[in-house]
């Protein structure tokens, strides 16, 4: 796929065959902006053609997407079809003269109705950019470039007479040397992934060394960058050491960059550098953010107070206001952070102006109903007449209804834990929360691990807090459920709620001392029951410890009717008369249109299968004849059973051998013949 563009109503005319503009026309404007180069088309000039972008090097080189996103070129169209093209000083095809002047090559082909309807246009810029920090950090639309200073040694003296060549190559993508070069790069994903130069180019990364910079540059969204959340915003980080090996050894440079991955849109495009140096180091890392523009601006309300007082003759000073916290001069107010401006007019007449904002604390505000705010702002104004001194004062009450923007509150889980996070709205904190059925004091915030800042706060609540409800309870898992409530607490106004459940494991844990403990839970559906009077299947087994809510076992493992399976050591199995016997059949196969039957199941008193005397357990089914029936039981997927067709379960009481009318109190075992069967064929022969 090359490299387009496509937009949208408006076509241009027939474009004459094979047409060659330069850079000067009109359509186009290219200048330098730091270390970008900008190259502007007017909207006529894009709309209704397909763009194709060559760079212009040593030879001409199409654009694909992911070319250009290696080489650090990078393009947009804003809503009106105004297309821009940015191309980094240190981009591929980029002829760099020392690091300080880079001559960029471009061509533009227009196509239009069919490919031989193209229009050319040559564009050849020179910029000069010196101003180089140590680091530099660029966050481009496809790409994160970052560039770092390295010392290059002191050219030798060359013998006299020695002709001396003019080395001016392009930052095409190098064949490293043995000699010099980036010989090896590792990636932090954030674990360490080591490529030779070749294999990151393969990957679509990009290195290169100039005469004093080492550039490396990565795509978005690759497998050896990370996202990482900085300060509520997520970032895509980019991390690697490269080992150069430059005429005077092996060196080793560490670089990163970490780029905005959020979009927020704006009429105009912004362009954020940041230069810091830290202290006592002459190291500078320059950092800039080019972020495009892909909506209209959304008009906000910028809840400020506004007045004007005047016209006032130019005798008049304005000396101070009194706010309903007190007295402020002028100088006070700037203080504060209120606009207070003199405004003169051509007559020499001139006015006041007041902004203040409705978060200040001067401005006081009550909820006449719910959900609307009414701010009120009540001010005195002191004048002075110069230069007689003479006071005089003008008062302005300033009222202003806002809807509220109301709390909210979500909430995620773990395996133990909810964790709960409040967004504030427009009054801030200014209300009070209920976990469950209790107020949230700061007692039980320090229990819930309680974090704020200015703009949120967070709750981690266990799931078997007093607070929580059970609402299930199953024999792996416990569904438990937590409430918030946010609520005005003088006008009892609810501002929003949470109800919160989530599926938490229920594990019975073995302690090496040979002991098992258990935990039983009260869900809401059986009010009246009381956990001390649970019992385990030994109802001798009670709870260690009890509460209104909850019941504790703990019990030896060989106590309390728990069960467990035989292991090879174990047999032969001593079982008194009548007493089950349970037996289980496994296909190892991960195929799942296998299915296992069992055709017939006897007894021997010995391992020989043909052995008599012996009695049938299973004949197709259970035994008929037999007066205690083989229980077949139904096999369900869990972690264990993945294909239940794998699986047969029976079970049958315990019996003996007679001979002579004596009970023969010796072995018994157990035979089965099997059959597997292809469940998708209904051929005869498919078992």
């Amino acid at each position: 796929l090359l490299w387009n563009l496509m937009a949208g109503v408006i076509i241009l005319g027939h474009a004459r065959p094979n047409k060659e503009f330069n850079s000067q026309s009109s359509r186009l404007k290219s200048d330098c902006v730091g270390n970008l180069m900008r190259l502007s088309l007017d909207k006529a000039l894009a709309v209704g053609n397909q763009l194709e972008v060559e760079a212009i090097g040593t030879q001409h080189t199409v654009l694909t997407p992911s070319l250009a996103a290696q080489c650090g070129y990078s393009m947009e169209s804003d809503p009106w079809g105004n297309t821009r093209i940015y191309t980094s000083l240190m981009a591929c095809y980029v002829d760099n003269k020392d690091d300080t002047t880079f001559n960029i090559g471009l061509r533009l082909k227009m196509y239009s109705q069919s490919p031989s309807d193209v229009v050319i246009h040559d564009v050849a810029k020179t910029c000069s950019y010196t101003q180089w920090a140590s680091r530099e950090v660029l966050c481009d639309r496809n790409y994160m470039e970052v560039s770092n200073y390295i010392v290059t040694p002191e050219p030798q003296v060359e013998a006299k007479g020695q002709a001396q060549e003019e080395d001016s190559k392009s930052n095409i993508i190098p064949e490293t040397s043995a000699a010099h070069g980036i010989w090896k790069m590792t990636f932090y994903t954030p674990e360490p992934v080591s490529m030779v130069l070749r294999e990151a180019q393969q990957a679509g990364y990009s290195a290169t060394s100039t005469s004093s910079r080492l550039v490396v540059r990565s795509p978005y969204n690759t497998a050896e960058t990370y996202s990482e959340d900085v300060a509520g915003i997520p970032m895509e980080v980019f991390r690697v050491t490269a080992y150069y090996k430059a005429s005077n050894g092996l060196s080793i440079v560490n670089l990163a960059a970490a780029c905005p991955t959020y979009h927020v849109t704006y009429t105009v495009e912004p362009m954020l550098e940041v230069l810091w140096r830290m202290d006592n180091a002459q190291d500078d890392t320059r950092y800039k953010v080019l972020f495009p523009i892909t909506t209209p601006l959304m008009p906000r309300p910028d809840r400020m107070f506004r007045v004007q007082l005047g016209t006032f003759l130019p005798d008049v000073e304005l000396r101070n206001i009194t706010f309903s916290t007190g007295v402020l001069t002028v100088e006070e107010c700037l203080a504060r952070g209120f606009n207070v401006q003199e405004l003169r007019f051509p007559n020499e007449t001139k006015s006041f102006s007041l902004q203040v904002s409705f978060d200040s604390d001067v401005v006081l505000k009550h909820n006449p109903e719910a959900l609307v705010t009414e701010y009120f702002l009540p001010l005195n104004f002191g004048f002075f007449i110069m230069p007689e001194d003479a006071a005089f004062t003008h008062t302005v009450e300033l009222r202003a209804s806002l809807q509220d923007v109301l709390p909210t509150a979500t909430g995620t889980c773990d395996q133990n834990n909810f964790y709960i996070a409040v967004k504030y709205g427009n009054q801030g904190s200014n209300f009070q929360t209920m976990v469950g059925a209790r107020d949230l004091t700061t007692e039980l915030a320090d229990g819930y691990n309680f974090q704020e800042n200015g703009t949120h706060f967070s709750l981690v609540v266990p799931y078997n807090a007093m607070d929580t409800a059970f609402e299930l309870i199953t024999s792996n898992s416990v569904r438990a459920r937590v409430d918030m409530l946010l609520y005005d607490p003088i006008n009892r106004w609810t501002l929003a709620d949470l109800y919160l459940a989530c599926n938490f494991p229920l594990t019975t844990t073995c302690y090496p001392n040979g002991t098992m403990t258990a935990l039983a839970v009260k869900v809401e559906s059986v009010p009246n029951l009381i956990p001390s009077w649970l019992t385990l299947k030994d109802q001798s087994c009670k709870p260690v410890f009890s509460d209104d809510r909850l019941a504790y076992f703990s019990f030896n493992v060989d106590s309390c009717g728990t069960t467990r399976t035989y292991q090879e050591h174990d047999y032969p199995v001593e079982k008194y008369l009548r007493e089950p016997l349970y037996f289980e059949v496994v296909l190892e196969s991960t195929d799942s249109h296998l299915e296992l039957i069992l055709e017939n199941c006897w007894a021997t008193l010995n391992e020989d299968r043909t052995s008599l005397p012996s009695w049938d357990i299973i004949i197709d089914c259970e035994n008929r004849d037999d007066s205690y029936t083989t229980v077949f039981h139904p096999v369900v997927s869990d972690t264990r059973v993945m294909f239940p067709l794998h699986f047969k379960r029976f079970a049958v009481k315990m019996f003996t051998f007679t001979k002579d009318e004596k009970v023969l109190k010796e072995e018994i075992y157990v035979h089965c013949d099997a059959v597997i069967c292809d469940t998708t064929s209904q051929a005869d022969g498919a078992c």
